[in-house]
């Protein structure tokens, strides 16, 4: 990642991500947005900065918290270049741990895309889809109502991917395109059906799809400690746009 960050890339990016894979509720103050989504996935339950004016205080902590501790819910934060420079240290000293930092990556969508005739792409998904990603993802049996929400409020085009293996699919992914762009989002694969290069594949498919659908370019999120991850989002041409990690008390 180049040591000079673009501010309005990484903004636009936090935007489409943030569309792509909307949360039930959000609400927003101080320039943060509050995320809520009954506790399935951090990301979707937690505060991020937008366009904040100011640095963050600890009064500013604890009342964008309040809602959370409302709900009985952890207050998870999610820190992106576009948080206050002094908010992680803030944290820090407030005994919050920081966890999964993640690669924020793009690349163009260029000859590598092409389809493949064993994955599929549905516009929405499948009762067996739904299951087959709840249980590689894995989703608690109390979040997959909320799931499936989620997935139903994605606006269009949406696609969700899967490969099958005697009729069962064994791999999936789904993709969002906004604009000239289409996320690529939990790409995931049945331990019985790895080494087959199926991440690839579906990967490569959704951004042909995407092409189709107007987008030039694929961004995605993945841990950084994902080693078996990175080597072939480097091969497809992607390159990391900048970082975020989250703090948990």
């Amino acid at each position: 990642m180049s040591s000079s960050i673009d501010l309005n890339l990484v903004r636009e990016l936090e935007q489409r991500a943030f569309r792509a894979w909307p949360a039930l509720e959000t609400h927003s103050a101080y320039g943060w947005l509050q995320r809520f989504s009954g506790g399935y996935t951090k990301r979707a339950n937690s505060i991020n900065a937008v366009s904040p004016k100011s640095d963050l205080t600890l009064e500013m902590k604890n009342e964008l918290e309040a809602p959370y501790a409302g709900r009985g819910a952890p207050a998870v934060w999610r820190l992106s270049p576009l948080a206050p420079a002094g908010s992680d240290a803030l944290l820090a000293q407030a005994g919050y741990r920081s966890i999964d930092r993640s690669l924020v990556q793009r690349a163009p969508l260029d000859d590598r895309y092409r389809r493949d005739p064993e994955v599929a792409i549905d516009s929405a998904p499948s009762p067996a889809w739904l299951a087959g990603f709840a249980e590689l993802s894995p989703v608690a049996s109390s979040h997959r109502e909320t799931m499936a929400r989620m997935l139903a409020s994605i606006a269009a085009p949406v696609g969700f991917a899967h490969v099958e293996d005697a009729g069962r699919p064994v791999a999936f992914a789904l993709g969002v395109v906004d604009g000239d762009h289409v996320g690529l989002f939990d790409v995931l694969v049945s331990p019985t059906a790895r080494r087959r290069g199926l991440a690839r594949r579906i990967t490569q498919t959704i951004g042909a799809w995407g092409r189709e659908n107007g987008a030039r370019y694929m961004y995605l999120q993945v841990v950084a400690t994902n080693t078996a991850a990175l080597p072939l989002y480097a091969a497809l041409g992607f390159e990391t746009v900048y970082s975020y990690a989250y703090r948990v008390s």
